[in-house]
């Protein structure tokens, strides 16, 4: 699915396209978006979640070369409810500059998983959606302690 928000913008090209891969969303932002643009497109996003009954959600802002605090607040937003929706979400694609500025600003991405590209996120969202008896080996274990330790 492809959005041009048209009572929002001009016709022209799509702003984000929202693509379906199994049991994934992919939502790839194409330029940057205002704030009533960003809050359509979360609103676009967890219906869609919920409408696909989607186990997982990848948004790539690599097309972006700014992240504004409303934006962050919005990824914050959208990774948190459709969490509670039952789909895991990964960024994929911060550019460096913006990664850069985002931690000199003190805006934090807390909760939200990221990754590099879409292939890595890709990966990230099977180890978060696989089954517990699937999912691989981090080389932590929660359950067994050090004799040492009480």
């Amino acid at each position: 699915m492809t959005l041009n928000y048209s009572d929002i913008e001009p016709p022209g090209p799509p702003l984000v396209s929202i693509l379906r891969q199994g049991s994934y969303l992919i939502a790839s932002i194409h330029t940057a978006l205002n704030d009533s643009e960003l809050t359509r497109f979360q609103h676009d996003l967890i219906a869609q979640v919920g409408r696909y009954r989607a186990r997982g959600v990848i948004i790539d802002v690599a097309a972006l070369d700014v992240l504004d605090s409303f934006a962050a607040h919005t990824l914050r937003t959208i990774a948190r409810t459709a969490a509670l929706r039952g789909a895991s979400t990964v960024i994929v694609g911060i550019n460096p500059e913006v990664a850069f500025t985002m931690v000199q600003l003190g805006m934090r991405m807390e909760s939200v998983h990221t990754a590099l590209d879409l292939d890595e996120g890709l990966l990230q969202l099977d180890a978060l959606t696989a089954p517990p008896d699937r999912r691989p080996e981090t080389g932590r274990t929660s359950t067994t302690r050090r004799p040492d330790i009480p």
